[in-house]
């Protein structure tokens, strides 16, 4: 077992797969450069990200790929699933190597986990779509902290971006520690200490707008004149609603 080891990213990971190509690494299992421990096996191939290289990969792909299989691979990449990248890698060199197309030869394992774990991506992306609930700090910025299965930031980006672009906002994942931020112009990546505590209530009183409690007990209270108790189904709320994401959601607290 050769491992190539490169840096997390998406274009890191198809510079891996270039160069496994271009070296013809044989067995190669490829890994993140923060999962390397001192137990590997065989040789270690490091990979430094190489912008024209995953470049010409991507074209390939692109040449031999639907758009929504493009989008199906990238979506896979952010589940960050355990030896996903070994996946997505076996799937790109049987794409390159197949005269015709494979994106549906779901009896072709890799092919099928890929679909079946980039729409659990997607049915995550729909749900911060849904499920984020702005704060407003007394600097006038917008900010939710949201924790999601996956790492879906750079597939929300441009829903947000759209929806609120006449006021700045940041989206902060807690898990991932980075977050994005909109200054009105442009979506721009960024790195913060931002902590956990910072939805408890105590803790926000220092930063938040002094109007902000006041609008929360009002969607609270619409939240709750809609609710017809008669017509209560918690088994459905929670199917489309599911508990893990209300400490985040501000008609849920209290």
């Amino acid at each position: 077992m050769n491992t190539v080891v490169y840096d997390g990213s998406y274009e890191g990971l198809l510079s891996a797969v270039f160069e496994i190509y271009e070296y013809k690494i044989n067995d190669a299992c490829i890994v993140k450069k923060d999962e390397v421990n001192g137990s590997l096996f065989g040789a270690v191939h490091t990979v430094e990200t190489n912008e024209e290289k995953s470049k010409r990969v991507y074209k390939k792909l692109k040449d031999k790929l639907t758009p929504n299989a493009l989008s199906q691979l990238f979506k896979t990449f952010l589940s960050e699933e355990k030896n996903i990248e070994n996946v997505l890698y076996r799937y790109i060199a049987y794409t390159l190597s197949s005269r015709v197309s494979v994106e549906n030869n779901f009896s072709h394992p890799d092919v099928l986990m890929l679909q079946q774990t980039s729409r659990k991506v997607h049915r995550e992306k729909h749900r911060m779509e849904a499920f984020v609930r702005f704060q407003l700090s007394k600097d006038g910025l917008y900010y939710s902290l949201i924790q999601p299965d996956f790492n879906v930031l750079p597939l929300i980006s441009n829903h947000f971006e759209k929806r609120y672009a006449d006021q700045r906002w940041l989206i902060y994942d807690s898990r991932r520690k980075y977050g994005l931020y909109y200054d009105l112009h442009k979506v721009e990546e960024i790195s913060m200490q931002f902590s956990e505590n910072m939805n408890d209530k105590n803790a926000l009183k220092a930063i938040i707008d002094e109007k902000e409690e006041l609008y929360q007990r009002l969607w609270q209270q619409y939240f709750s004149s809609v609710n017809i108790a008669a017509r209560k189904n918690m088994k459905l709320h929670i199917q489309h609603m599911p508990k893990r994401y209300w400490r985040w959601l501000t008609e849920k607290k209290g």
